[in-house]
């Protein structure tokens, strides 16, 4: 009797210990939340209608915007007032531009489903070349030594900057899984900001892991700068999109596809 009641106690004691590991297992391995961020408009500066914002980087003061569209697909520079600044780089009626970043004294854009990458001179804007990329153009952006694509999916692509060859790929995700709908991005601080395709969230990615760290939203900031429409009712694809942080200000300008305007923005 004395074993049998030492047996069924050592196998409850196994039991509480199995629960209890299982629990710290699961508190371990758990996702944080994003953590959600709040902003403070610094300034709303007019930006072109006409405009369907694709990629935004900015080269000193002056700012680099790659525009999409089939046969109004275009590169071009505005000023700190966002007044053009030369001529606009017409692309080919059968490309449709896509993200656009500035790496090493070149400009370069991606084209939707053509599999162009369009690289430029970025005093000239001459085109240099072009490369290939297998996969759709969304968003594009650089650290010190790659440029990183997304494709509109969950995936970002760190690829070689002189021929496009894939370095490495990471998932972006949060607590709930993996995040699609990746479009433009802008390295901010040692993280990607990338919007968030058909909504007004921007999320920041870390760029080693693919964690969503923070997510911001901007559901109200038309109305904040007194805009009394949604360029959705227009076109429901006149989203937010479009993100260029200003290194020097360490403000970081926003707007949307055909938006009047483009905001400048801190996190608070």
């Amino acid at each position: 009797m004395r074993t049998l009641s030492i047996l069924i106690f050592s196998i409850w004691l196994l039991a509480c210990n199995t629960a209890n590991n299982t629990t710290e297992s699961t508190n371990v391995n758990a996702i944080d939340a994003p953590k959600v961020l709040q902003y403070e408009i610094v300034k709303i500066h007019p930006h072109d209608t006409s405009s369907y914002t694709q990629g935004l980087v900015f080269n000193g003061e002056n700012l680099i915007e790659g525009t999409g569209n089939y046969g109004e697909s275009i590169l071009h520079v505005l000023d700190p007032n966002m007044k053009p600044v030369g001529a606009k780089i017409k692309l080919p009626i059968s490309d449709f531009g896509e993200g656009t970043t500035l790496f090493n004294d070149k400009i370069y854009q991606l084209t939707w489903k053509e599999k162009k990458v369009m690289v430029y001179d970025a005093k000239t804007l001459v085109k240099i070349k072009e490369l290939y990329w297998p996969y759709e153009g969304w968003g594009l952006t650089h650290n010190d030594s790659s440029l990183i694509v997304s494709t509109g999916g969950s995936n970002l692509y760190f690829v070689h900057p002189d021929n496009f060859t894939i370095q490495r790929t990471i998932g972006v995700y949060n607590k709930f899984g993996y995040v699609s709908d990746i479009n433009e991005l802008e390295i901010i601080n040692g993280k990607i900001a990338a919007n968030i395709y058909l909504t007004n969230d921007i999320v920041f990615i870390d760029p080693n892991s693919g964690q969503i760290k923070e997510t911001i939203n901007f559901d109200q900031l038309l109305s904040q700068a007194n805009v009394n429409y949604n360029p959705t009712s227009i076109d429901p694809g006149y989203v937010l999109n479009g993100i260029a942080y200003h290194p020097t200000k360490k403000t970081i300008f926003i707007t949307g596809k055909c938006w009047p305007i483009m905001a400048e923005i801190v996190i608070k």
